[in-house]
């Protein structure tokens, strides 16, 4: 029909926690010594151990495959309330343990896990001492735990995750584009989780292949809350805006022929 056009798909909320399962850990020197805690459970002092580093820094993740490798529980911090249910004897990991809002039954639950010899894995942001509780028998026993960091993020291990988490939206990403992305972004993990989201979200809800104008809209959106300067951000050499879309549908209709 004349003058009809295609609705534009709507961008849905896809940002669900994933499936760790499918997704093989990044193994690299800043969660050298977690995994090496990890592997060695009967090693931890008192049998508990706490995990902790920045958002994004596979904290979650390490926990699924621990907790997974023997049939080990892992738990959130709304399931933990008094009483306590039975703790499972293979071990337990807590994650986002300084969100607790019951102290009573974490303490509880660092008591119970001695008592009975169960392994306790807890992980956080912050290492234990500085988690700001306010009963002292929980503050005497978060100070008393072990606590391994999960350092800062390399380059190699910043690349591989965004290979993996393009590929697991099936977004086509062009190496131009992810080091372009990767030479401007802030160095966390976080920051590629939150860059690759918005990207997958612009690009389904305006129809457009992924290029460098379409990567520097979505790093000054990602960034305008930071001070950076957009000159510093826009890409060089790419043309014009109507350049850069006249490419995306090249590339939509190379796709679709």
């Amino acid at each position: 029909m004349s003058g009809y056009e295609m609705p534009r798909q709507l961008a849905l909320p896809l940002d669900l926690e994933p499936d760790y399962r499918g997704f093989p850990f990044i193994a690299a020197p800043a969660n050298r010594e977690a995994r090496a805690w990890l592997a060695h459970p009967a090693t931890w002092p008192s049998g508990r151990l706490a995990l902790f580093g920045e958002s994004g820094s596979g904290k979650t993740h390490l926990l699924h495959l621990w907790a997974d490798e023997e049939g080990r529980a892992l738990w959130r911090p709304a399931f933990l309330r008094l009483p306590l249910p039975p703790l499972p004897p293979a071990g337990l990991a807590l994650d986002d343990a300084d969100c607790c809002a019951d102290e009573e039954a974490l303490l509880h639950l660092i008591n119970r896990a001695a008592e009975e010899g169960v392994p306790l894995l807890l992980a956080a942001r912050k290492p234990p001492a500085r988690w700001p509780v306010r009963l002292a028998d929980l503050a005497s026993r978060l100070r008393g735990m072990t606590a391994v960091a999960i350092g800062a993020a390399d380059e190699v291990l910043l690349e591989a995750l965004f290979i993996q988490l393009t590929e697991a939206r099936q977004l086509r990403v062009p190496e131009t584009v992810r080091h372009y992305l990767l030479a401007r972004l802030p160095r966390t993990p976080a920051a590629v989780r939150e860059a690759i989201a918005r990207l997958d979200r612009r690009a389904l809800a305006e129809g457009r292949a992924v290029t460098r104008p379409l990567a520097a809209l979505v790093l000054a959106d990602l960034l305008a809350g930071e001070g950076a300067e957009t000159e510093d951000i826009l890409p060089e050499n790419e043309g014009s805006a109507a350049e850069g879309e006249a490419s995306g549908r090249e590339a939509r209709g190379g796709e679709e022929a």
